[in-house]
């Protein structure tokens, strides 16, 4: 039998606040042990034992059932809280591993950089190495030429 059913066969020609007590009558049953046997839909778990939260009091006058009701109310309000802050605090690690990557990339770029720019003067070096070489070695040639033409003309005397 379920709750409502419960309820409403037993007293259903009650007033507001009669029903309401003996809804707060039952509650306070099924807190002490099963006294409705009812199927779980899964979605079932215990009201959290424990003090209320902090930032809630019960106003003065508020019946049982009331109280109970806000209770539940702000309790599940509250654990819906706990799970939001908890993400948040995930959030927070996981921004901080995206800025310690973030700082990793900024550092592996100033390297690159540098060895772009190492580079950029090792093939500066290497091309005056070549250059010089090939003025070098047109200078040679033009030595070369310039004797060959002294030993041409020195062996034409000679004839």
């Amino acid at each position: 039998m379920t709750l409502s059913t419960e309820i409403l066969t037993r007293s259903p020609l009650l007033d507001a606040d009669e029903l309401e007590g003996e809804i707060g009558d039952i509650i306070n049953r099924t807190r002490r042990g099963p006294v409705i046997g009812g199927a779980s839909n899964g979605y079932d778990h215990p009201l959290p034992k424990g003090p209320m939260p902090d930032y809630v009091e019960h106003k003065e006058g508020v019946n049982q059932v009331g109280k109970l009701s806000a209770e539940a109310v702000v309790r599940e309000y509250d654990a819906a809280v706990k799970e939001i802050e908890a993400l948040g605090a995930e959030l927070s690690e996981a921004a901080k591993k995206c800025e310690a990557m973030v700082a990793g990339v900024h550092a592996m770029v100033t390297e690159i950089r540098e060895l772009a720019a190492n580079y950029r003067e090792e093939g500066k070096r290497y091309f005056l190495q070549i250059e010089d070489c090939s003025l070098m070695t047109s200078e040679v040639r033009t030595v070369c030429e310039a004797l060959k033409k002294k030993i041409a003309a020195g062996s034409n005397l000679a004839a």
